[in-house]
């Protein structure tokens, strides 16, 4: 059920976020406005080592990296009267895992993400199973032109922690980002479909080089 701006704010505040984070938040009443203000943040370069802060922590520092972006997009949604679902994607060794935030529209699912790649972003809501989402990312899931993604994570609900783990944490919220990686994944190929891979061409390598962030 969707609420109104003055109880999405209710609500945020009733989640421990103070009152400017939360009528920040509360502004993000659609899951594309939610997808603009993560992408309209600044990377998480974690200079000075790695970070998984929570949403309030990462709205306040002004940069979010996957996980962090996730946790600001599934606290707006439930804001906003939807599920706070994650989903993780794992990568082979050589490559890092990614982490979304879910949404369902018309009995199909989407998604909301941050990533400083264009490949990695926005799924608009077409996806009639959690496989089918994950595989929309498969073939620009890639380093090094080797395509790189094998798992996909069932849907994760927030709601399974207490609020103060990952909405307004001050410290790194650890915790939650292991319980999502030790949740149940599926694996997207067999070991025969995955030593057939093709690599990515060179034209596709020149397009993986453009960032929204260069520093």
């Amino acid at each position: 059920m969707k609420r109104g701006y003055k109880k999405r704010v209710a609500f945020g505040t009733g989640l421990g976020l103070d009152a400017e984070v939360a009528a920040v938040m509360a502004g993000l009443d659609t899951p594309h406005k939610i997808q603009d203000y993560v992408s309209s943040l600044g990377m998480n370069y974690e200079e000075g080592g790695d970070t998984c802060r929570s949403a309030a922590c990462a709205i306040q520092s002004g940069v979010a990296h996957c996980i962090e972006g996730a946790f600001i997009s599934a606290a707006a949604l439930w804001m906003g009267g939807s599920p706070p679902l994650l989903m993780d994607m794992q990568a082979s060794e050589d490559d890092d895992d990614h982490v979304i935030a879910l949404f369902r529209s018309h009995g199909c699912w989407g998604a909301i993400s941050k990533s400083n790649h264009v490949w990695l972003r926005w799924r608009d809501p077409v996806y009639r199973t959690l496989r089918e989402l994950a595989m929309s990312y498969f073939h620009e899931y890639a380093n090094e032109g080797k395509k790189t993604l094998r798992t996909y994570s069932a849907s994760f609900d927030l709601r399974r922690f207490p609020n103060e783990t990952w909405v307004t944490n001050q410290n790194d919220c650890w915790d939650v980002a292991q319980a999502l990686d030790d949740g149940r994944h599926y694996h997207l190929l067999t070991p025969a479909q995955s030593r057939i891979l093709r690599q990515r061409d060179r034209m596709e390598m020149k397009a993986d080089k453009l960032l929204q962030y260069t520093d």
